[in-house]
């Protein structure tokens, strides 16, 4: 006997939940189990966020606040600043024009953020009691991402906010009834001493809890005199404390559901939620705005080596995909090691600087910024000293002859301050400008596949791997006009006339230039 049930379905939910079912199945080797369902995992969560107010922070802010609308709670860790205290300091936050689409949409969700009060340069994160157990009480998910990124400070203020305060965070961890997962963001650059880097723990050569010790006890200066000993063949000792701070999480790893992502160079928005969206002067963006107002001439780094950069966006899903796995026990890590993902860009697609060049020269073309000084465009230089000898004679030189005029017109020399303050920077990045890696990805890469189809449309980002660099390059340059110059795109028509002088300016100064030199040379022979 057969028995016939007629029930009413959403035939759209169903298809889609077949959807959803068939393509798990596809890409899981033909061996069925649930899809992952990111905004499930989220849901009811209380999260603690550290590096709230930083570029990561922001965009991490948004995307959970924005994909996983069920998020119970945000805590970020905040210290006062200037005189602002932490309530201030997010009203400032959230008015960055990133969360502009959050604002209309879900103008109540930023009830969710709960500001706390805490400096990573204090022991125990200079939280106050109260804080510390709600915290304990009632934080799931960790996302750890606040470091001090300076090349220039001390070695002892590396290791007090890189290292320690990740120690610092692990012993809270451990204290957290319900703590599913700690994401510990780091940098693809802590194995700069390999050539191919990959999603592996590397044992450390130092004791990162004799190194604390020693920086606790010692004088500042006199730890500056160790620095050498120290870091060994580290370019500096950002990477040196973001090293040691990865061997906090492996050692912490056996009593912790660890991961540790290590991004590279994290560079503007590719599209989600706003193409070109950034906040900061660091990375490439920094050398196509100075380059196409005709301030940065000179580079020294090598044409044939290869960018690692990384859009911000596809971090963000990274790690939030990673917290959603390994917090939902989908992944499990063997001989209670963290799991490792290298937040890269595809090493295989990756164009060299002499064509990122190229590329940035024909778009300051097109997009050009306001107020150049000078045509558009730079030289890269590979050897040093002659990289030294043109800045004296092509840079510093001229400078200082037009500082002197800027002087004899009753204004402010500057050109010579910014000049040196280009070269600092150019040498200080020369390490990793002159040099090749390769950062292994796959586990990164394959990380969002398995999600369900609703899911791949919020988090996935296999496919983002493989972008269009002339279109991203160009937003980047769109972008900084808008978020970091205040450009508007509407007086582009100007700043094309101005492009085309400086141009022309450029062209006569050179050709006089060579006639003075050919005549000089002329007379010498005559």
């Amino acid at each position: 006997m057969y028995y016939y049930y007629f029930v009413s379905v959403d035939t759209g939910t169903c298809a889609r939940s077949i959807c959803n079912l068939v393509y798990i199945y596809r890409k899981g080797k033909n061996a069925m189990y649930p899809a992952l369902s990111v905004p499930a995992f989220y849901s009811g969560k209380s999260v603690f966020i550290t590096g709230a107010t930083g570029f990561l922070g922001k965009a991490l802010i948004e995307k959970l606040l924005r994909s996983c609308p069920n998020i119970k709670e945000i805590f970020l860790l905040m210290r006062a600043k200037n005189d602002t205290n932490i309530d201030e300091r997010l009203r400032q936050l959230l008015t960055n024009p990133l969360f502009d689409t959050l604002r209309h949409e879900q103008p109540h969700c930023f009830d969710k953020l709960i500001p706390v009060e805490g400096d990573l340069g204090l022991e125990g994160l200079g939280l106050s009691a109260a804080d510390r157990d709600t915290l304990i009480e009632k934080t799931s998910v960790i996302f750890h991402g606040a470091a001090s990124v300076k090349f220039d400070n001390t070695l002892r203020d590396a290791v007090i906010t890189n290292v320690r305060s990740t120690r610092d965070i692990c012993i809270l961890s451990k204290q957290m009834k319900n703590l599913a997962v700690l994401i510990h963001i780091s940098t693809a650059y802590t194995q700069v001493d390999k050539p191919v880097v990959d999603e592996i723990v590397y044992p450390g050569e130092v004791d990162w809890k004799k190194t604390i010790r020693v920086v606790e006890a010692l004088d500042e200066g006199l730890v500056e005199l160790f620095k050498s000993k120290y870091i060994g063949t580290l370019p500096n000792h950002y990477i040196f404390s973001k090293k040691l701070a990865e061997q906090v999480i492996i050692d912490y790893s056996g009593s912790l559901p660890c991961v540790i992502c290590r991004p590279s160079i994290v560079t503007p928005m590719l599209k989600d939620p706003l193409k070109g969206w950034l906040d900061n002067f660091n990375g490439p963006v920094a050398m196509y705005i100075a380059s196409g107002k005709g301030i940065l001439k000179l580079l020294h780094q090598s044409p044939s080596a290869f960018d690692n950069y990384v859009p911000i966006d596809i971090v963000i899903k990274a790690l939030i995909v990673a917290a959603s796995k390994h917090g939902s026990k989908m992944i499990n890590t063997q001989d209670n090691l963290p799991a490792v993902y290298n937040c890269t860009g595809n090493h295989t697609m990756r164009p060299g600087r002499k064509m990122m060049s190229k590329i940035a020269a024909l778009i300051s073309k097109k997009i050009p910024y306001e107020g150049m000084i000078w045509a558009p465009g730079h030289i890269m230089i590979t050897n040093p000293s002659l990289y030294q000898l043109l800045m004296i004679v092509l840079i510093v030189i001229p400078s200082c002859f037009i500082d002197g005029l800027l002087r004899l017109s009753g204004r402010q020399p500057r050109l010579l301050k910014l000049q040196r303050n280009i070269f600092i920077t150019n040498r200080t990045y020369a390490y990793f400008t002159m040099k090749n890696w390769e950062f292994r990805n796959e586990k990164m890469s394959s990380l969002s596949d398995e999600l369900s189809i609703d899911d791949q449309r919020d988090f996935g980002y296999t496919a983002d791997l493989v972008y269009d660099k002339t279109t991203y390059v160009e937003n980047n340059v769109i972008g900084s006009k808008i978020y970091l110059l205040n450009e508007s795109m509407d007086r582009l028509d100007a700043a094309k006339l101005h492009y085309n002088r400086m141009i022309w300016i450029d062209r006569i100064v050179k050709v006089l230039a060579a006639i003075l030199f050919m005549g000089a040379i002329y007379g010498t022979i005559v």
